[in-house]
């Protein structure tokens, strides 16, 4: 009998220290002027974009040739 594989991998945790610091730092922006919610919207943005960019530089396609590739790249 095979034990399941845990789908939390070694670096996910630098990414969800990462976001969890973002939304902290993005809440006491809010705070400071005043818009908790504004602080929360930017935290929510800047959340996804450190997504995008920790995945991207985890990427094990670095540097692949990709022939269908038509130039379109994040």
């Amino acid at each position: 009998m095979t034990t399941p594989r845990s789908r939390w991998t070694r670096g996910r945790s630098g990414w969800a220290l990462g976001t969890a610091l973002m939304f902290a730092l993005g809440i006491m922006f809010g705070l400071i002027w005043e818009n908790l919610l504004l602080g929360i919207v930017i935290a929510a943005a800047v959340s996804i974009g450190w997504l995008i960019a920790y995945e991207s530089w985890r990427g094990r396609n670095v540097g692949l040739e990709n022939r269908d590739d038509d130039g379109a790249q994040l």
